[in-house]
């Protein structure tokens, strides 16, 4: 068979038009990735919810699967400022200060009722307000009992769930909780008044250095700045209102387990070891009610983020990536 110039001419002219085009798509889809990937800015809000100032920090592209990071205590959403530039890079990062933490309003204890409960139900406010209709919750101590709240009141908003030490089983309590459940047997003046020392210097630092090999990877701007809110006027009573109030989260711990046998949430567990007040064990407890949980244990604290934001960053990639949303 003969091919003249013509014809070869013009297949190399097609050859030629569709390689062109295969490297202008795949630049194009290189581009795309590079923008998915690139650095977001944090900015830092603030929104009236339920007369209430509620401060938050926004990360990441806003059409992007959703993420929200509830902190714990004595801390705010400054403690996940390693771990926001990491998760925005792909995914909407929204990060809130509880009333009474951080730079959200913190009303007197008589003006606003300090319970998990009403916590939860300024948190759904804000959700409602931001017209969030589907995403992730990381939890981690005190926003274990708000967000599992929110995600029995709207499991079809809950894409899967982060928990850092954010524990929903007896078996996680250590013994250093042993003087708040004597006060939640007897919360008597006397009981209570004995635990004014749970706000101190000393009990801060020693939750964030309890359990960390190198203090050095402990940044001082933390525990300061979690010091400086709790030694805010009235915040003392504010904290002992809700220490009292943990006891019902406790009694709660029943509802959330069925709520994860009925919904089996996607779950990831993140959890420092050496944790003084969340033991190893609630972390393993997920499991008999979530099999599939994927569940990594890290060799620090109960601020893990402090010392292994980057590993838990990327554990946190990857388990977004199987979710549905």
């Amino acid at each position: 068979m003969k091919i003249n110039s013509r014809q070869l001419f013009a297949g190399l002219s097609v050859a030629l038009f569709t390689s062109n085009m295969t490297m202008a798509q795949s630049h194009q889809n290189l581009n795309l990735n590079n923008h998915i990937m690139e650095n977001h800015p944090t900015h830092y809000r603030n929104i009236q919810v339920n007369d209430l100032n509620l401060f938050y920090r926004e990360a990441g592209p806003a059409n992007a699967p959703t993420i929200l990071l509830l902190h714990g205590y004595p801390t705010s959403s400054h403690m996940f400022r390693n771990l926001i530039p990491i998760l925005s890079k792909k995914y909407h990062v929204i990060a809130p200060d509880l009333p009474g933490f951080g730079y959200s309003d913190a009303p007197d204890h008589q003006q606003f009722s300090y319970t998990f409960d009403n916590l939860a139900a300024t948190m759904q406010a804000f959700v409602d307000q931001l017209g969030m209709k589907r995403f992730a919750v990381y939890i981690f101590d005190y926003g274990a009992p708000v967000g599992l709240r929110l995600a029995m009141n709207n499991p079809e908003k809950i894409t899967g769930i982060v928990s850092q030490n954010g524990n929903a089983y007896e078996e996680g309590l250590s013994k250093e909780w042993n003087p708040i459940q004597k006060y939640w047997k007897d919360p008597s003046q006397a009981n209570r008044l004995a635990l004014k020392g749970f706000v101190s210097k000393e009990v801060t630092l020693f939750q964030y250095q309890h359990g960390v090999s190198d203090l050095s990877l402990i940044a001082p701007e933390a525990y300061t700045l979690d010091q400086k809110f709790l030694d805010r006027p009235g915040n003392v009573e504010i904290q002992l209102d809700l220490v009292k109030d943990y006891r019902i989260n406790v009694a709660l711990y029943p509802k959330f387990h069925e709520y994860f046998r009925k919904y089996q949430p996607k779950v990831l567990l993140v959890w420092g070891n050496k944790d003084p007040y969340f033991l190893p064990a609630g972390a393993e407890a997920y499991k008999k009610d979530l099999p599939d949980a994927k569940l990594k244990f890290y060799d620090t604290g109960h601020f893990a983020l402090e010392t292994n934001a980057e590993e838990i960053g990327a554990e946190i990639f990857e388990f977004m990536g199987t979710l549905p949303q």
